[in-house]
């Protein structure tokens, strides 16, 4: 069998020892193993889940050899969940792999305590029924629940939890921790000690552009009562200062500076939405406390004391035009501020630990390093009842999406799922499964989608017409292609949920 690291060794470059840990340490229960299921539990098989169990009370039919590849002829007749844990363990051996041979819809009436053993429950070609009922014992089990469903060339992917919290959100536009607009004592005095005037052009041209950023700003604040520019005239007059310092045209470190001026007019302190975040009432940690909460109830004290109002500092810096042993030096200084900001933190969550009962090491250096590392970036998300928004929809939201051009198509087909749904309901048959029926199933769902949607709110809203007609051509079929299609998206939110790849 394979080393780990060689085995996993692409992934472990996108989110690292830590998430792939997260993974392998992970329980996942599958409710239906058809191609959208096997299509889901397929990619973290082959990501290195920590232990599976597939629920499915169906036995292998001659239809599902042409849609769900983890089945051949071999398997007809035979328990579809067996035939499919069988084939992903084939796929990675180091996987524990389980099968109950049971209809998840009966599971979830009469066994609602099954789901408490596992870290995530994939849900895939359920009802609305069963969806609610499920969502309900889920959260009560604080067990993280992602529905997913291939409905002919439509589906859906929705994630279920209380709260997920994103250390590593990764987002895509956020300007590099510098410090530019409030230097702490090391930075400031190596930039002291650089002399701007100095005569030799080559040792002028190559002073790293935040040197630069820093001297000029003092000196700004020196003459501005200690203020920075704020206006749009006074930062217009800052980049001329700037351009008064370049002694030739060619000086790439002081059109990098020029460029750079808005880190400086960037305002100090925290962000908006981390002070939500940390006036949050789960930063009132107990012994029940996830370890997220421990973290940010420390960054709150670091913040209020050690850090002065800014967070622990990132400690990377970006390449710049400068001298090697200058670039080197200030990258010193900005590792040296990060590893003592860490240090501090670190101390701050064994005590936190300590105090509420828990080992104080309980939480790895790793997490907390990356914590620090990524605390201007943390986000909570939390997300209603799948029964609150099945039954007290954001009615100016709906009404919207389904006369906006560019969502009405979306939301038509949100909508004609849960008409599908309850046209099954009434009539047995999901519309346009019999070929017989469909003359009489298109109007039957069209009465059903207006139907919903004036319990919805929505008086008087219509859906067009292709779009009923096309889905009862569906016929409720999972055809193989989209099923891989939102087995995919559901596997990348499942290893998200997880915390290996941030949000």
């Amino acid at each position: 069998m394979a080393e780990p690291k060689v085995k996993y060794d692409r992934q472990l470059r996108i989110w690292g020892d830590q998430g792939q840990a997260d993974l392998e340490k992970s329980s996942i229960c599958l409710l239906n193993c058809g191609p959208t299921g096997s299509e889901t539990l397929k990619n973290l098989v082959l990501g290195g889940i920590g232990s599976i169990t597939v629920v499915d009370g169906s036995k292998v039919e001659e239809g599902d050899l042409g849609n769900n590849f983890l089945v051949d002829e071999s398997s007809l007749g035979k328990s579809k969940a067996k035939c499919v844990c069988s084939f992903l363990q084939e796929l990675n051996d180091a996987v524990k792999a389980k099968f109950v041979e049971e209809s998840p819809e009966t599971l979830i009436e009469t066994n609602p305590s099954f789901f408490s053993q596992f870290t995530l429950v994939v849900a895939t070609q359920l009802v609305e029924y069963s969806m609610i009922k499920l969502d309900r014992i889920c959260r009560e089990a604080n067990v993280i629940l992602i529905f997913a469903r291939s409905y002919g060339l439509t589906g859906f992917v929705r994630i279920s939890v209380k709260e997920h919290d994103v250390i590593e959100s990764k987002p895509e536009h956020f300007l590099d921790d510098l410090r530019l607009n409030n230097p702490w004592p090391e930075l400031k005095r190596f930039a002291d000690d650089i002399d701007l005037n100095v005569q030799d052009p080559v040792v002028h041209k190559h002073v790293p552009y935040v040197v630069i950023l820093v001297k000029k700003a003092d000196e700004w604040t020196k003459s501005h009562g200690g203020r920075l520019p704020s206006t749009r005239e006074e930062k217009k007059e800052f980049k001329e200062l700037l351009k008064a310092g370049m002694v030739a045209q060619d000086e790439d470190n002081y059109k990098e500076a020029i460029d750079s001026s808005f880190k400086v007019f960037a305002p100090r302190g925290i962000s908006t939405e981390l002070q939500q975040i940390l006036n949050d009432s789960s930063v009132e940690v107990d012994s029940n406390s996830s370890d997220f909460w421990v973290l940010v109830a420390a960054l709150k004290d670091f913040i209020a004391n050690e850090g002065g109002g800014e967070v622990p500092l990132e400690g990377s810096i970006p390449d710049m035009t400068s001298s090697t042993e200058q670039y080197v030096n200030l990258q010193n200084i900005y590792h040296a501020k990060a590893e003592a900001d860490f240090l501090v933190i670190e101390h701050l969550v064994r005590g936190i630990l300590k105090k509420i009962g828990r080992d104080s090491n309980s939480i790895p250096r790793s997490t907390i390093k990356s914590f620090c590392k990524n605390a201007r970036k943390l986000k909570v998300c939390r997300y209603r009842l799948i029964e609150d928004e099945f039954n007290a929809p954001n009615l100016p939201d709906l009404q919207k999406y389904l006369t906006d051009e560019d969502s009405s198509i979306a939301m038509g087909i949100y909508i004609l799922l849960r008409a599908a749904d309850r046209f099954a309901a009434n009539y047995n048959s999901f519309p346009g499964q019999f070929d017989s029926a469909m003359d009489e199933d298109i109007p039957r769902l069209k009465s059903t989608a207006i139907s919903l949607l004036n319990d919805l709110g929505c008086n008087g809203a219509t859906l067009a017409e292709d779009l009923i007609n096309e889905m009862c051509r569906f016929g409720a079929a999972e055809l193989h292609a989209v099923a891989a299609l939102v087995g995919g998206i559901a596997s990348q939110e499942v290893i998200k949920s997880l915390g290996a790849e941030g949000c």
